[in-house]
C-alpha cells in the first residue's frame, strides 16, 4: 500500500480540514504532520505525528526550511526521504514545500529545474499547464525539459498516448514570443525525440483542446492559471445571479440546475488535486491552501497514483531518451545538486 506524508499546516481552513480530507481517502496510508490537538487521532489508515510548528507564512522559505528542522513540512519531506512514505502532499506554502523538497529529495540527475504542473479542469478538454509558478525566469533548455516531463506525466497518470505538447506564446508562428520561447520552439521542432510537439498556442486557444500539455515560464503560467480560475468563478457567479434575478429566471434555473451543477464540478480546481512537483527524485503534490476536505483527498489520491505509475521514473526515462538531460559540462558549470 502506498504511503503519503501530508503537511497539514498552512491550509486556509486549518489542519482539521486537511485531516478530514485524509479520512476520505481509501486504499492509501497517510502520515499527517501537524498539531495533534487540532487534528485528533484520525482513521485507522492515518498516523498522526504531532508537529505544530509551521513555516507556511515565512517570507523566506529557503532560510526557514534550513533553520526549522521541527517544522511540519520539513518533517513530512524527511519522512519521504527516509522511506517511511512514498510521496508528499503539502497544504501550506508552495515556496516552503518546493524549498524543503529541493533540499532533501534533490533534483533528478540531469534536471535543470523542478517544475509545478497543474491539470486544468476545462470541460471536455483538460490539459496540463507547466510551469505554474516555480520558475519565473527560465532558459530554453528548461522549457524543453518541462515539455518532456509534462508529456510523461500525462502518459503515466492521465493515460493519454502521445499527448500533444505546445508552447504558450503570443502567436502560433515559430518566431513569435520572447527569445527563450523562440529558441525552445526551434529545439523542440528540430529535435522532438518521441515528443508530439504541435508548436505554439495563444492564450485564447487554452481550453479548446488544441494541446494536452501547455508549457510556459512560471510567471506566464501562474498568471494564466489564476486568470482562468478567476474568470471561471466570475462566470459561474454571474450565471447564478442571473438565474435568481426574477421569478421566471428562478423557474428556468431550476430546470438548468443539474446541468449547471455538473459544469461547476467540472470547473472545480479541487478536482485536479493541486500542482505536482516534477523533476525531483521523489513525488510531491501541492494543493491550493483554500481547498476543502475533498480537494485534499484528491491531492492524496493524485500523489498515490503518481507513485503507483512511477511518474518520477518515467519522467526521467523520457528525458534521457530525448537527450534532454543536462550535459556533464553544464552540470560542472552550475550549482551542484543539493
Amino acid at each position: 500500500m502506498v504511503t503519503v506524508a501530508v503537511d497539514a499546516n498552512g491550509a486556509d481552513r486549518g489542519p482539521a480540514e486537511v485531516a478530514r480530507g485524509a479520512a476520505l481517502v481509501e486504499g492509501v496510508r497517510v502520515i499527517l504532520f501537524g498539531p495533534r490537538a487540532e487534528m485528533g487521532e484520525g482513521a485507522p489508515h492515518i498516523e498522526v505525528v504531532d508537529a505544530p510548528v509551521s513555516i507556511a507564512k515565512d517570507p523566506d522559505p529557503a532560510r526557514a526550511v534550513r533553520r526549522t528542522p521541527d517544522a511540519s513540512i520539513v518533517q513530512a519531506v524527511q519522512a519521504v526521504a527516509d522511506g517511511r512514505a512514498d510521496a508528499l502532499v503539502s497544504g501550506g506554502s508552495t515556496g516552503a514545500a518546493l524549498a524543503a523538497s529541493l533540499f532533501t529529495f534533490k533534483r533528478a540527475r540531469g534536471v535543470h529545474r523542478p517544475t509545478l504542473a497543474v491539470v486544468v479542469p476545462v470541460p471536455k478538454a483538460p490539459f496540463l499547464l507547466l510551469d505554474a509558478g516555480a520558475n519565473v525566469e527560465v532558459r530554453p533548455e528548461h522549457l524543453v525539459q518541462f515539455a518532456h516531463m509534462g508529456a510523461a506525466f500525462m502518459e503515466a497518470v492521465m493515460g493519454i498516448e502521445r499527448p500533444r505538447v505546445a508552447l504558450l506564446s503570443n502567436g502560433e508562428e515559430p518566431g513569435k514570443g520572447p527569445e527563450v520561447v523562440v529558441a525552445a520552439h526551434a529545439e523542440l521542432r528540430d529535435h522532438p525525440g518521441d515528443l508530439n510537439f504541435v508548436g505554439n498556442v495563444e492564450g485564447f486557444a487554452i481550453g479548446t483542446g488544441a494541446a494536452d500539455v501547455i508549457v510556459a515560464d512560471g510567471f506566464a503560467g501562474n498568471v494564466t492559471l489564476k486568470v482562468m480560475e478567476g474568470a471561471s468563478a466570475a462566470l459561474l457567479g454571474a450565471v447564478r445571479d442571473a438565474a435568481m434575478s426574477s421569478t421566471r429566471a428562478k423557474l428556468g434555473g431550476l430546470l438548468l440546475k443539474p446541468a449547471l451543477r455538473g459544469l461547476r464540478d467540472e470547473l472545480d480546481p479541487e478536482e485536479a488535486g493541486g500542482a505536482v512537483l516534477l523533476g525531483l527524485r521523489k513525488l510531491g503534490v501541492v494543493p491550493h491552501g483554500s481547498f476543502g476536505a475533498r480537494g485534499f483527498a484528491r491531492a492524496i489520491e493524485v500523489a498515490a497514483r503518481g507513485v503507483e505509475h512511477d511518474v518520477t521514473g518515467r519522467t526521467y526515462e523520457r528525458l534521457a531518451a530525448a537527450g534532454a538531460l543536462r550535459k556533464v559540462s553544464e552540470a560542472a558549470a552550475s550549482l551542484p545538486d543539493q
